[in-house]
């Protein structure tokens, strides 16, 4: 089974303030980046079912060079076999309708087609939760790939033998409402923050701690060709493809395709630099009585 985990690379929130440009752009050369934390729950989930069923993990992102960094973080905190990156300039600033025109081209010169694609719910950056399904679309369009049904808001998931995708979802992200569907491979599937992948047979708990040490080791490796005196592309589980390699028109990618204007940027609100706080010694009895008078009226129970 061959399971590809979409990607993005976003903004480190916690490095610094976020700026755009007159367009609207974020300016992602003034921020570090790291891996958009919903699409490692997307990795858990292909982890999980690699761990049960077997197959591989292929991680895809769309990017500049400096992403390969991304898919490195990917791999060494949860888990890929191999690593893609789709990166020329002829991509750059696309809104999500051509990122997804570009992501699923990708996935259409993969090796082999994937059973299960799996993408995150939403980017930290964005907010939309439009590319994964939208990647869903061009896949349906392409005649070079299978059509698949769409599985959202996935909570838990497995994979009979014969094919059969069993999952729960959250009906329209409530909690307090669940429903149980199944469908046939091939699929694409977006977990929601909710899934907590599950380790149930002794078994499966040694292969995925197995898996994680060789993950880990890969990591290392590929963190070797991420420095000065190698290239990455030399590295065996890493493949870059830009836009000729992609025989992608340059008209329905990057900003000339990509219809979406936006109108205007709500800044993001940053934390006071200065709090006030009152530093209070464990041996103090009666300032640490004071602390418990304070706290006390939010204390749940008795």
């Amino acid at each position: 089974m061959h399971s590809v985990v979409l990607t993005k690379g976003v903004p480190d929130f916690r490095e610094g303030v976020v700026e755009f440009d007159e367009d609207g752009h974020l300016e992602r050369g003034k921020t570090p980046t790291v891996m958009n934390p919903n699409d490692k729950h997307a990795l858990r989930a292909a982890l999980q079912t690699k761990v049960r069923h077997g197959g591989k993990i292929s991680l895809l992102s769309m990017g500049p060079p400096g992403y390969a960094e991304v898919l490195q973080e990917g791999m060494r905190d949860v888990y890929a076999d191999d690593l893609y990156l789709l990166s020329d300039r002829e991509m750059g600033a696309a809104d999500t309708w051509a990122t997804s025109m570009t992501v699923a081209t990708g996935l259409e010169h993969m090796e082999t087609e994937p059973d299960i694609v799996f993408s995150g719910f939403k980017t930290a950056d964005g907010e939309t939760g439009h590319t994964g399904p939208q990647t869903n679309w061009c896949i349906d369009i392409n005649e070079n790939l299978t059509d698949r049904p769409l599985i959202t808001h996935v909570i838990a998931l497995d994979v009979d033998d014969d094919g059969t995708v069993r999952a729960k979802r959250l009906v329209e992200g409530d909690v307090s409402e669940i429903e149980t569907l199944e469908t046939e491979l091939p699929a694409f599937i977006v977990p929601d923050p909710e899934f907590e992948p599950t380790y149930r047979k002794a078994e499966h708990r040694l292969r995925h701690k197995q898996f994680r040490a060789e993950t880990r080791e890969r990591a290392a490796e590929f963190g070797e060709y991420l420095g000065a005196d190698k290239e990455p592309t030399d590295f065996e589980q890493f493949t870059m493809w830009n836009q000729k390699e992609l025989n992608l028109d340059p008209d329905f990618i990057g900003l000339s395709g990509s219809p979406t204007i936006v109108s205007g940027v709500d800044p993001i609100p940053k934390a006071p630099s200065e709090r006030e706080a009152q530093l209070v010694d464990a041996d103090d009895d009666e300032g640490m009585a004071d602390v418990f008078e304070e706290m006390q009226p939010y204390a749940v129970g008795d």
